[in-house]
């Protein structure tokens, strides 16, 4: 199929080919051998709902925030192939030939350009541009549902003056709320920013969460009422590279031997990830075992340069500073793999948090994970089987668990139970599940007019 001719970044342009393709997609199997290894914790899982039948012709805008391109890249392609209309509302980093040549979806790139890198007043200027093409979208689209993924910057633009001007234009809108307070979670929470997420949530049609402790902070925080609320998985990350890379292979390209024991630290840096911990656990663990490696990759979180600092003073204040690896930096897509394969376990050492994303990475490379006990990190974690749970805030702990975890036959047959994981979260975290239960709230609002 040829890709359809792209409009220039963060131009207007509401043209588009006809929803004329034939559907097509369905769920994959799971293996018996899967099942039968997670028996257990899969039991208590819900049975895989229905989508929407694509003659409900359900006609949805995806307004995407222009990023986050693991989950909107995972939920269009899933709702497409349900046979769900999408207008992809998008940009520059979402702008990929794998949405051009899904059937019933069209490409609309009005956030264009978000380099940071861009001066002050360009950064103005394009956010005030991609208002205005939202605005006159919104004013003529086909679609009746807005789902919103991500919000943008402004606060009070976004969650009161968009979702009021939806409302007026008679749209029903959906909003996925993968941090139900982010403020609160950062230690920067304030008046106004309870004030526009109450406005928010109450505006809203329906709000999808990912766990039933995000439910219920919605539900006392905001009061919010439960029968619009609905708990999705997360989504598994199939939009990075996964070649034919070994672990060995890996392991080399990043310079550690393939007899370490490498403790993988991956993602954002910010205060509420517990780096302090992490150094501290490790140190107390490669004292006793030379073949131990840390490695810390992912960008600083703006606004948190300060902490990066500390803990760069406590990496190089350690005895063991030479067994720790750091790529202070944005990891480009196709060389993820190359940390995950290299790793032996994903460490997410949070001292808060609700849901985070990199657990369910490193899943769909087969990457157990060890994880502190804060949000519902414990919820997607089987013990001994994807990885182990540890108390937060306590280095000792830490340390102890990831020796257990040397220890356990899971570190021991790694290879052969890499498999299993990835089969597991397939399973457990599908976007066939996300479509499915995201089409039927899509049919009820729909039928509800």
């Amino acid at each position: 199929m040829d890709t359809p001719a792209r409009p220039a970044s963060g131009v207007c342009d509401l043209q588009s080919p006809s929803y004329d393709h034939e559907v097509a997609g369905s769920p994959s199997g799971i293996s018996a051998r899967s099942s039968a290894a997670l028996s257990a914790r899969q039991a208590t899982s819900q049975a895989e709902p229905k989508a929407v039948s694509p003659t409900s012709k359900v006609n949805v805008a995806l307004l995407t925030g222009g990023s986050d391109k693991p989950y909107a890249l995972g939920i269009a392609t899933a709702l497409s192939s349900a046979g769900v209309s999408v207008d992809f509302i998008g940009s520059d980093e979402l702008d990929v030939a794998e949405l051009h040549n899904l059937p019933q979806l069209r490409f609309l790139n009005l956030r264009g350009d978000q380099s940071q890198e861009a001066s002050f007043r360009r950064k103005i200027a394009r956010v005030a541009r991609y208002y205005g093409c939202l605005i006159g979208y919104t004013a003529t689209a086909r679609p009746r549902i807005f789902h919103i993924l991500w919000n943008n910057k402004f606060e009070f633009v976004d969650r009161i003056l968009l979702m009021a001007y939806y409302r007026l234009l008679g749209r029903r809108i959906v909003f996925t709320a993968h941090n139900v307070n982010i403020r609160k979670r950062d230690n920067c929470d304030s008046w106004f920013n309870r004030l526009s997420l109450r406005i928010q949530y109450h505006l809203a049609h329906h709000i999808f969460v990912h766990t039933e402790r995000m439910e219920k902070e919605l539900l006392a925080d905001f009061g919010v009422p439960d029968t619009k609320i609905s708990i999705i998985p997360f989504g598994i990350n199939n939009t990075v590279t996964n070649s034919s890379i070994t672990t060995i292979d890996a392991k080399r390209t990043l310079g550690v031997r393939s007899s370490d024991k490498v403790m993988l630290c991956f993602g954002q840096i910010a205060p509420y990830k517990g780096l302090e911990y992490l150094v501290d656990a490790f140190s107390e663990l490669a004292k006793k075992d030379e073949t131990y490696r840390l490695i810390i990759a992912g960008k600083v979180k703006p606004g948190q340069t300060e902490y990066w600092n500390e803990i760069r003073r406590k990496i190089a204040g350690s005895v063991v500073h030479n067994q720790i690896i750091v790529r202070i930096e944005h990891i480009p897509d196709e060389e993820v793999e190359l940390y995950f394969k290299a790793a032996d376990a994903l460490i997410v050492p949070y001292v808060h948090i609700f849901q985070s994303g990199v657990p369910f990475l490193a899943y769909s490379f087969g990457l157990p994970v060890i994880a502190t006990d804060v949000g519902s990190l414990r919820e997607d974690i089987v013990e001994g089987r994807t990885g182990f749970v540890c108390q937060p805030r306590d280095s000792s702990d830490l340390a102890g668990t990831s020796d257990r975890y040397f220890k356990s036959e899971l570190f021991g047959d790694l290879e052969n139970r890499r498999l299993e994981i990835k089969e597991y979260a397939n399973e457990r975290y599908s976007w066939n599940k996300v479509a499915a239960i995201t089409t039927a709230v899509y049919s009820k609002l729909v039928s509800s007019d």
